[in-house]
């Protein structure tokens, strides 16, 4: 257990953070799964714009790797143009 006040501050700093990055990671991959479950072609060209804000700021977070992001987005951006 830490003894320093500043390392139980890190502590719950790293502990809110770690529940904020899981919440925006799990509501990323939500989305990305939903765009991907689509058919109707209008709906998914509303909904993709989105997704890639969000996985923008996952990536500006450092909560996923950029390029793990540009992946997502290429495989999403050809399966929503191939509806």
């Amino acid at each position: 257990m830490a003894n320093h006040k500043s390392a139980i501050k890190r502590i719950r700093q790293s502990e809110k953070r770690r529940l904020l990055n899981k919440y925006f990671h799990k509501t990323t991959r939500n989305a990305v799964a939903k765009l991907k479950a689509m058919s109707d072609k209008k709906e998914a060209t509303a909904l993709f714009p989105k997704v890639v804000a969000m996985l923008d700021k996952l990536t500006k977070r450092n909560i996923i790797h950029k390029n793990k992001s540009s992946n997502l987005k290429s495989k999403l951006s050809k399966r929503v143009n191939a509806l």
